[in-house]
């Protein structure tokens, strides 16, 4: 059932993570827009992302083992938080240039957007559960 409310919001998900790599994230003291691809800790943390939002849309039978996926994708993205947080406040002349770009965003929505996920995955769990009570 690929066509349920969570795959919409995992997909979304997926979406957002490779738009952040190439989403300007924030500008060095040299004036560079740093993107996504310029680090390669970065670039791992989106890819793992977007290939754990892919293969968690698929394992819709499953609905325990999905519900734990998007908890890690969820994890993953408070990783990828702490690591913005910790380039953005170790840049060389932080008080001189400060320019935050739109790509620092991306983890806070996706979060959201999984949290909804893991919301329609547990609705869509006890909906079973009390369809087979009835048995």
């Amino acid at each position: 059932m690929i066509q349920r409310i969570q795959s919409i919001y995992l997909l979304i998900v997926g979406i957002l993570a490779g738009l952040g790599i190439y989403l300007p994230l924030w500008v060095n003291d040299k004036l560079i827009v740093v993107k996504g691809f310029d680090n390669i800790y970065i670039l791992s943390l989106f890819a793992s992302v977007i290939a754990l939002s892919l293969l968690t849309i698929f394992l819709f039978n499953n609905r325990k083992l999905q519900f734990v996926l998007v908890r890690f994708n969820i994890l993953i993205n408070i990783i990828l938080l702490g690591v913005f947080g910790y380039y953005t406040q170790t840049l060389s002349g932080e008080t001189l240039v400060s320019e935050k770009e739109i790509g620092l965003a991306i983890p806070f929505v996706s979060i959201v957007f999984l949290y909804l996920a893991n919301k329609a995955i547990k609705k869509d769990e006890e909906l079973v559960k009390s369809v087979d009570r009835l048995r």
